[in-house]
């Protein structure tokens, strides 16, 4: 059988009921490094992979190979490989967005949601629809969606890796953002998100109002954290986490 999925590296610490941990740009699984820990010590069988396109993961050639659908797949099997679904999942700025997707196209492989400060698609979109500001703060994505030279830029500023692989994410969201909508389903399960209170990207409001998509959500803000609150503030957060996996 012919797929478009790849197999996944990944890093595994713990014994015990399934955690899974998405990075996002331009990171790697490396980030999740003091909650992998705290996970397994709390019983859990924590799971981080590098995402496509990231790490030690293969690097398709092509923008239509990093699309979030495919991406979201190659998620799906990585939990259908450990055989323990549904399993809990938890992400961070691309990869809470594939968390996100997951839950609502795969709710047979995800038993709780983690997401630190990304919202739920459906709310973003509602908040570029209603504030200048939102949509303001997130045209970095258009210029990441350019050829060549964000590659430039980046390197400038001194991000290691591969980084054509990385921003083709960026680039395959337009072709596929219809798509996307498609999947938009409410989501059953509990779902905890994490907020760093200095973030830069998405307003407040984003993670407001969002019954109509999600029917069990807590919101846990950290003063003096910013997107990478996993970084900014990584005690806090593994103590949230697990609780939320505990509970």
């Amino acid at each position: 059988m012919v797929t478009n999925r790849v197999k996944l590296q990944f890093g595994e610490e713990g014994d015990g009921p399934l955690v899974v941990l998405l990075h996002g740009f331009p990171e790697s699984r490396a980030t999740w490094k003091h909650q992998i820990r705290a996970l397994a010590q709390a019983g859990f069988r924590a799971v981080a992979p590098d995402l496509r396109g990231y790490g030690d993961s293969p690097k398709p050639r092509g923008i239509d190979a990093y699309g979030l659908p495919l991406i979201v797949d190659d998620v799906a099997a990585l939990i259908e490989s450990h055989g323990d679904a549904p399993c809990i999942v938890i992400g961070h700025d691309w990869g809470a967005a594939v968390a996100w997707y997951l839950a609502m196209s795969r709710p047979d492989l995800v038993r709780k949601l983690a997401v630190l400060n990304v919202p739920h698609p459906a709310a973003i979109l509602r908040e570029m629809r209603r504030s200048f500001r939102q949509r303001l703060r997130l045209t970095y994505q258009l210029f990441f969606q350019l050829p060549l030279l964000p590659e430039i830029v980046l390197r400038l500023f001194g991000v290691c890796g591969s980084l054509t692989p990385m921003l083709h994410w960026y680039r395959a969201l337009r072709r596929t953002r219809g798509q996307l909508r498609k999947l938009f389903r409410r989501i059953d399960v509990p779902v905890l998100i994490l907020w760093g209170e200095r973030e830069p990207i998405f307003l407040p409001s984003t993670i407001e109002d969002l019954d109509a998509w999600v029917a069990n959500v807590r919101v846990e803000r950290i003063a003096g954290a910013g997107h990478f609150l996993q970084r900014d503030a990584p005690e806090r957060v593994s103590e949230l986490l697990c609780d939320f996996v505990r509970a």
